[in-house]
């Protein structure tokens, strides 16, 4: 017996996460690039200090007033009992797949998509079915439909926008899967970018009260500019909340947790006002990488996915020789950036356009030496 005493489905694997490296512009990893206002620091740290007060007892179980708050912030109609949160939106989505997966249960996706779901699913021991998407990155609802019909899945993971692609699903997308899974499984709609969403396109919120197999994810890491606190949340039946309720650990989340998300919710207009701002600086992005002759994903993130490249990890190689870090991920020959402040996306183009003609100058030299 090789020590530790791994399980063996895990043995030789490495632990998920991005590169964390120390460069002047960090693009890689789809955080808000604007940090919370002194406004909004003395709120979180005046919260923050309250908590502390009451940390010799455990937190509310139940975090009713977040829930609450959760439930005003989202509206459609949303109450407290269809609220759900937990320490990032993986922690919520790996809950929902230990409540309705696990052995003798599969969960789907259609590729390309988030790289943690397989591991959710893995780590919740529930098998993993993956459909494909189309060259667009959208779906055939046909096929998807005939996929989820032939393969009756209990849980069905749907991003929108979905990463690292970008593209948000129509609402007929939803409707379709949810009336083909029945009540033998849950569709998850995972907007943790939904606020980034481009004008016209709509929430899978609008679509709770029609499917009680539907749960809406969402995250206050990216438009709330908060991926430190950990804090994700859905919305769904209040019987989907009390299942979740069996699996969860004991006080999950902490007083500080709920203190830090509650002050940030009384700040929403604020830390949401930058999202406009970060629209039209990915509506930018996009337009200027598709006059450099790439293809590009439209977008309704905060990031987008462009290429191809022949040798993607060159690019990226490149990129970060000139300081700026962005993410060698999706199909191969594509990379993904994420949107930052004006300041950095100059810079990020500065150093792919310097890349990419380094790119071709030792192409053609190549070509060259080739020649008789």
């Amino acid at each position: 017996m090789t020590f530790p005493p791994l399980r063996e489905e895990l043995r030789g694997l490495e632990p998920y996460g991005a590169p964390q490296l120390d460069v002047p512009v960090q693009l890689n990893v789809n955080e808000n690039p604007y940090p919370p206002s002194d406004a909004v620091v003395a709120d979180v740290a005046t919260a923050v200090a309250e908590a502390t007060r009451t940390l010799n007892r455990y937190p509310d179980r139940e975090f009713v007033e977040l829930r609450t708050a959760l439930a005003g912030y989202l509206g459609h109609g949303v109450t407290p009992e269809q609220v759900w949160a937990a320490n990032g939106s993986n922690e919520v989505m790996l809950q929902l797949l230990q409540a309705f997966g696990g052995p003798g249960r599969s969960a789907l996706s259609f590729a390309p998509t988030y790289s943690m779901y397989p591991e959710y699913a893995r780590d919740s021991n529930t098998a993993w079915v993956q459909g494909k998407r189309e060259d667009d990155f959208g779906l055939d609802l046909d096929r998807a439909r005939a996929v989820v019909l032939e393969q009756r899945p209990s849980v069905v993971l749907l991003p929108s926008p979905n990463n690292p692609t970008g593209t948000a699903l129509p609402p007929e997308a939803v409707t379709v899967l949810c009336e083909a899974v029945g009540d033998e499984g849950i569709v998850v709609v995972d907007e943790a970018y939904g606020e980034f969403r481009r004008e016209g396109t709509p929430s899978a919120l609008e679509l709770l009260p029609r499917h009680r197999n539907l749960v809406v994810s969402r995250t206050m890491s990216k438009a709330f500019a908060l991926a430190g606190a950990r804090l994700g949340y859905l919305a769904a039946d209040p019987a989907i909340c009390d299942a979740i309720r069996v699996v969860r650990l004991p006080y999950h989340l902490s007083a500080v947790t709920q203190a830090v998300a509650l002050a940030a919710l009384r700040h929403a207009p604020e830390l949401l006002g930058r999202v406009d701002q970060l629209r039209q600086e990915r509506d930018l992005t996009v337009s200027w990488l598709r006059e450099q002759g790439l293809q590009v994903a439209d977008s309704d993130a905060n990031f987008c996915l462009f290429g191809t490249y022949p040798d993607r990890h060159a690019v990226w190689r490149g990129l970060l020789d000139r300081g700026v870090l962005i993410r060698e991920v999706g199909p191969d020959g594509w990379l993904r950036v994420s949107i930052g402040t004006a300041p950095e996306m100059a810079a990020f183009k500065q150093a792919l356009a310097e890349t990419m003609a380094a790119t071709r100058a030792e192409t053609m030299a190549g070509t060259e030496e080739g020649q008789p």
